[in-house]
């Protein structure tokens, strides 16, 4: 692995010119309308008809204004609000949220995930499977006052049609999120990779600085009280940003941090450009006078920076990438970083640390400020806390000195563990160290083998992958090979499903028949899988071998499995 050289100078320059922040408090409440005594959910929406100047007829009032109605009325009256997908990362955070701003909360998924545990321990109702009955109370004279569909349920799923046809409200996540989040100093973290772990390390140092803000993040987090989300009642509200299905096209945020920017969700997004397209869309609904913090690293999220426009005052933007300045039309502030000392934070000196993770230096435009030291390794993890170091200077650098703030944010940084699913040790037996990750798409595939390979620079690396959509599979497959082929072993799965059905014609099989290099096998089933690593690490217990589970699907069962496994075997106790 190449690092960075570290780059020096006697004098340290930051710029002190931060935008007042106007703070609104908002909280978000729904209606009951009551109609002969009884709670009706059948509220039609009410179109005024006016004419305009030519004469025409236009619609002032939409359902969308209806719905906004229904959500800022009755501010003291809590409902009951329904979940379609609530086992999903995303969604589970704002049922989660849902609940500890005390509404009443129930939801439905077609199989239970790890998330609805917290959830039906905080006392949600929760059901498996969908149907109208999930909808229905006291013989249905009783009904949710809002539902909340994830992006990933289709339209025309039994619950919302039956919701649509009694007048339920039903809100797509983008627009709840963007209710949800005015009036706060909304902090959106997007990018194609890394959402979750830098939402959740800004958040943790937040919260460690004494922000008493909200966070909602789409994994859990072992450091969070609430699993995957923090409520306070504080400006500041982290939200992890997510671009699929165009859901942070809702949002309007003060800070927008941008980790990188990849062809992924080739299921939405017909190739890099459309994603770029929807990137730029999220990026003009920054407020005039916030802020974009975006890694100046990765090649799709810096072209966002030239898209055809010189901003004001730049120079060389297009060509030797001198470090961007800090105005885009007068609109917002401009802040990159990366390990690179074009940017304005960089991170320098690169190298791996006793805890496993990775120490640098960090630098601000061009200067050393201070050595960081971070318990989780890999570079992509290095830039995840520069983008949280780059956030808190602009949030607090008008209330404190930047370096007390740096340093205090260099400590948070150093106890922050991680998050669930990311680099996650599942167990250690004699020589053998199991991880497991939620990487599903190549980049993220070739970062965390690069992570294993610094933590453990002397141990074989065997790899089983379960890729995650026929459609991610067929668009990515000789990137997945070639991102696997830095493994020493490979285990290929077959593929898990999720919303899709099998129309292609790539599976697991091909994939490993692509591999060039380390041994690799297609093993379909998960138990098959299993039963294999235990027979070959049991004959050779002491072999120096970390096993890495990676996907976004059930192949998380894998590492506990050959764990107990293992021990069973070799008459190990737990």
């Amino acid at each position: 692995m190449k690092f960075p050289a570290l780059s020096t100078s006697k004098t340290l320059n930051f710029p002190a010119n931060l935008i007042e922040k106007q703070k609104i408090p908002f909280q978000i409440f729904l209606r009951k309308i009551s109609v002969q005594g009884k709670t009706n959910r059948s509220v039609k929406s009410v179109q005024a008809l006016s004419k305009n100047n030519s004469g025409s007829i236009s619609i002032a009032t939409t359902v969308t204004e209806e719905r906004d109605r229904l959500f800022d009325s009755l501010r003291n009256e809590k409902g009951w609000i329904h979940f379609v997908g609530i086992g999903g990362c995303g969604l589970s955070a704002l049922a989660m949220l849902a609940l500890k701003q005390g509404y009443e909360v129930s939801g439905s998924d077609i199989e239970w995930s790890s998330f609805m545990d917290g959830l039906q321990e905080a006392g949600a109702l929760l059901h498996i499977g969908h149907s109208v009955e999930n909808m229905q109370r006291n013989a249905a004279s009783r009904l949710p006052d809002a539902i909340v569909v994830s992006s990933a349920i289709p339209q025309h799923n039994v619950e919302i049609l039956y919701a649509k046809s009694v007048g339920v409200p039903v809100y797509k996540r983008d627009h709840w999120l963007g209710k949800l989040t005015q009036g706060y100093n909304l902090i959106a973290v997007s990018g194609s990779h890394g959402k979750s772990t830098t939402a959740s390390m800004l958040a943790y140092v937040l919260d460690g600085m004494g922000d008493n803000l909200t966070a909602v993040v789409g994994a859990h987090v072992p450091q969070f009280s609430g699993g995957n989300i923090i409520f306070g009642d504080g400006w500041n509200f982290v939200l992890e940003a997510d671009e699929y299905d165009g859901c942070f096209l809702g949002l309007s945020p003060y800070i927008a941090i941008v980790t990188n920017l990849d062809w992924e969700h080739v299921d939405i997004f017909q190739n890099e450009e459309a994603v770029k397209a929807t990137f730029r869309k999220f990026l003009s609904r920054i407020r005039v006078g916030g802020h974009l913090i975006l890694c100046g690293d990765s090649e799709g999220a810096y072209s966002l920076l030239t898209d055809g426009k010189q901003p004001i005052g730049s120079h060389n933007w297009r060509g030797l990438r001198s470090r961007p300045l800090e105005k885009c039309s007068d609109s917002y502030n401009i802040t990159t970083y990366g390990t690179t000392s074009f940017n304005d934070w960089h991170a320098s000196s690169i190298r791996p640390n006793l805890k496993g993770g990775c120490d640098y230096t960090l630098c601000h435009q061009g200067c050393s400020v201070v050595d960081i030291s971070l318990q989780i390794p890999g570079v992509y993890n290095v830039l995840n806390s520069l983008a949280v170091i780059a956030t808190v200077v602009t949030l607090f650098s008008d209330q404190s000195p930047i370096s007390n703030t740096i340093n205090r944010v260099s400590l948070h940084l150093n106890n922050f563990i991680g998050i669930k699913r990311r680099f996650e040790m599942i167990g250690t037996i004699y020589g053998c160290h199991i991880y497991d990750d939620y990487a599903h798409h190549p980049t993220e595939v070739s970062a965390v083998i690069q992570a294993a390979r610094q933590r453990f620079p002397n141990k074989s690396l065997l790899v089983v992958f379960q890729p995650h959509t026929y459609s991610r599979l067929a668009a990515l497959k000789d990137d997945f090979a070639n991102a696997l082929s830095d493994a020493d072993q490979v285990v290929v799965t077959g593929v898990y499903a999720a919303r899709e059905i099998d129309e292609q014609s790539v599976g697991g099989r091909e994939l490993a028949a692509t591999i060039i290099g380390p041994p690799s096998e297609y093993i379909p089933t998960l138990d098959d899988v299993v039963d294999k690593l235990a027979f070959q690490i049991s004959g050779k217990p002491h072999w120096n071998i970390v096993v890495l589970t990676l996907g976004a699907g059930n192949i998380t069962t894998v590492g506990p499995k050959l764990l107990y496994e293992l021990r069973r075997r070799l008459q190990v106790n737990s």
